[in-house]
């Protein structure tokens, strides 16, 4: 591994402007595809194979007409006054003529038609149904019903309400913060605005030909609107860090005399060989995520690995090449004037020695602490997100707030019952069994018939809840509704349970169900590349229980954040409540493959001393002490992007966003900087023992480039620190 990439990046240097008219030719070649072909992404959550996925299915054959998006307009009287006042029930009429004429809209109900009145007479509800599902109407048409807002006048407040409302989340000047703050830590870092530059610029090269890559395959693949986000939090962080984390090695080898060239291919071949491993295990945990079966979070994932992998590719080829532009410049000034220098032991040698010197006290108050950070998990609930989980002063939210202020919370989200039948008579009389079952179930407050088919052989019932749509109460109520009505179908009849409500329930159910096979392929597949890298049982197995401990402290502190609210309101979050039903297997997908990004840092460095014959305490001490810096670097940027995205008014976006940045400070500091060298050193020349048997059926890699030393010797190959 360590010759072939030695090659790669001394190719790179000698034929830089070759490689960097590819890369130009790619990116402009990716951005012209995404501007003229490039699709939209879709802003819905569905499983196939689901009852309530089936149901809607069914309904587009059957009753077209109900199998569109459904919104609610909510209208509300000015104090004082009922909807029922002429100058009122005239604007209402206006706003129903209105939102009629919206383009792919079938048809608007008046409420007094429909009696969506509130007792109070001063609310009421209109109900819109479109033509297409959310995802496939036009953009024009949904900003057309936004809009609906501006027929507010003096006698009628009209807020548009429902999943028709608010488009996918926009990357907006908030994200730039993380940018800025990853510059600013690269300057101090590297002492040089050429090298933090050069470095900023490759990373955000990476992001650009992924980006526009994600965005040109949407004419072909639904992908989810979050999947962007997503992709861009990760290609920004791990980009950064695999360019630091190559840059740093030349520049400590260029500082110590290595010729350019020499130092060039031997920081692609020690240090990339690193970032080849760290990004494999990313990639592995991303594109693990198709195995959830789930549509839109395989095309989460797979964009993500994909922004991913092209980070790897930019810092083992483009990265090379502009070295070679830079030339010396990428080393402070003062420092390009002196022919060498030497070695100095820096803050990371002395924490070293701290952590090895009281490691057994270490190792317990590190192991306790994490887990008592994680007992908030065990309360953790997840829920697809609702009106009442939007930004407070958006329509979605005004609209949930006002309808649950009129009619309860569970208005917000009626569950629908399709009942169907070859026979109108049989579909007629199983209505009325449905609607006698549902009426005795604990939590429901309405229960009201629907819309049929031409036909007659498919009919709906509404069931209104008592609580809200991403309550406990309603997902338990979708349980005992369908264990009450499924049945009352026999011979040809069937009854489902669906609406964008019961759909927000199977989704959570099936990746809840879905995580433990998910852990225990890309686990497992991580564990086995790591084995790989560092020839070793123990240290793969250390790395695999230090994520356990991240990701519960991690999980521990977003729930008791988002969830229970402690500080919520910090964060600009106002209204608390269940976790987003993917957030748990993102963050597990993301987190793994970042952790052991750190794992790979740190211990591919303290193997490359022990190898070289130090003792593995000694070893552990110089690894953690070389690596410290630029691990520490790595982390800081890696957290100020993930932060800034906690400032994106979007509740997904904000809740993953803090997720990441506690993650990834926990991981490298606590984990990855305290425990891994604490663990090592009570483990001794233990860590690295591994069996003859499987020592002959392992394929050796050389990540350390131990036939790169022992064939070509430098004499500035000599243990070396920092000079940053």
């Amino acid at each position: 591994m360590a010759n072939l990439l030695y090659r790669l990046g001394r190719f790179s240097y000698q034929r830089r402007r070759l490689v960097a008219a590819i890369w130009t030719f790619v990116l402009v070649l990716l951005g012209v595809g995404a501007l003229t072909l490039g699709g939209q992404t879709a802003n819905t959550f569905s499983i196939p194979g689901t009852e309530s996925q089936r149901a809607l299915d069914a309904l587009a054959k059957d009753l077209p007409a109900a199998s569109g998006a459904s919104a609610t307009v909510v209208v509300k009287a000015p104090a004082g006054k009922t909807l029922a006042d002429p100058t009122v029930k005239a604007a209402v009429g206006t706003t129903v003529a209105k939102v009629n004429q919206l383009p792919e809209v079938v048809g608007a109900v008046d409420p007094f038609t429909s009696k969506a009145i509130s007792p109070d007479g001063a609310t009421g509800l209109i109900s819109v149904q479109f033509a297409k599902p959310a995802d496939e109407l036009a953009k024009t048409s949904t900003e057309a019903y936004d809009h609906v807002k501006a027929l507010s006048t003096g006698d009628l407040q009209v807020v548009p309400g429902g999943q028709v409302v608010g488009g996918p989340p926009e990357i907006g000047s908030t994200e730039v913060i993380g940018v800025a703050i990853a510059a600013v830590v690269l300057v101090v870092t590297f002492g040089s605005l050429v090298a933090a530059g050069m470095t900023l610029l490759t990373a955000l090269i990476g992001v650009l030909a992924g980006m526009a890559g994600l965005f040109l395959v949407t004419s072909v693949v639904d992908v989810s609107s979050t999947a962007p986000i997503l992709a861009l939090m990760l290609g920004l962080a791990v980009g950064i860090d695999y360019a630091l984390f190559i840059s740093s090695r030349h520049r400590t080898q260029l500082a110590a005399g290595m010729d350019e060239e020499e130092s060039v291919a031997r920081a692609t071949a020690t240090a990339g060989s690193a970032v080849l491993f760290a990004g494999a295990t990313v990639v592995i945990a991303l594109a693990g995520l198709s195995l959830v079966g789930v549509p839109f979070l395989t095309a989460m994932g797979l964009a993500a690995a994909a922004t991913v992998l092209t980070a790897v590719l930019v810092a083992l080829t483009l990265l090379p090449a502009m070295l070679g532009f830079v030339g010396r410049r990428v080393l402070p000034r003062k420092i390009r004037k002196t022919a060498a220098t030497p070695a100095t032991e820096g803050f990371g040698f002395r924490w070293a020695r701290l952590v090895t010197r009281f490691r057994i006290l270490i190792v317990a108050v590190g192991i306790i602490g994490l887990g008592v950070l994680s007992i908030p998990t065990q309360d953790m609930r997840l829920a697809l997100p609702d009106g009442a989980s939007a930004a407070a002063g958006t329509n979605q939210r005004v609209a949930y707030d006002l309808a649950a202020a009129a009619f309860g919370p569970g208005s917000n989200g009626p569950l629908v019952v399709v009942v169907k039948s070859d026979s109108a008579a049989t579909a007629g009389g199983l209505v009325e069994q449905v609607m006698a079952k549902s009426k005795g179930l604990k939590d429901v407050v309405a229960v009201t018939p629907g819309p049929g088919s031409t036909d007659g052989s498919t009919r709906l019932v509404s069931v209104i809840p008592a609580s809200g749509p991403a309550s406990e109460q309603t997902a338990d109520l979708v349980k005992d509704l369908r264990t009450a009505v499924h049945p009352l179908a026999s011979g040809d009849a069937s009854i489902s349970i669906t609406g964008n409500t019961a759909v927000g329930v199977d989704v959570s159910n099936k990746l809840t169900s879905a995580l433990p096979t998910y852990l225990l392929v890309v686990i497992g597949l991580s564990f086995l590349l790591l084995l790989l890298a560092f020839r070793s049982v123990l240290v793969p197995l250390k790395a695999t229980l230090g994520f356990l401990l991240t990701i519960g402290a991690t999980f521990g502190i977003t729930v008791g954040v988002f969830q229970k609210g402690w500080g919520a309101s910090l964060l600009g979050v106002d209204s608390p409540g269940p976790l987003v039903s993917f957030l748990p297997i993102i963050m597990l997908g993301v987190l793994f493959g970042l952790a052991m990004d750190y794992e790979v840092f740190i211990v591919s460095r303290v193997r490359e001393e022990f190898v070289h014959g130090k003792h593995a305490t000694e070893a552990t001490i110089a690894g953690v002490g070389h690596g410290a810096r630029v691990v520490t670097a790595a982390a800081l940027i890696m957290a100020a992007v993930f932060a800034g995205f906690i400032l994106v008014d979007d509740p997904i976006i904000k809740t993953i966003g803090f997720g990441l940045t506690i993650g990834v400070l926990i991981d490298a500091f606590v984990v990855r900087m305290t425990l891994v060298p604490a663990v090592l050193t009570l483990l001794g020349d233990r860590a690295w023992f591994f069996p003859k048997w499987l020592d002959r059926i392992t394929p050796k890699v050389d990540i350390e480039g131990e036939n790169l030393r022992t064939s070509t010797p430098k004499p500035a190959d000599k243990d070396l620190v920092s000079v940053d």
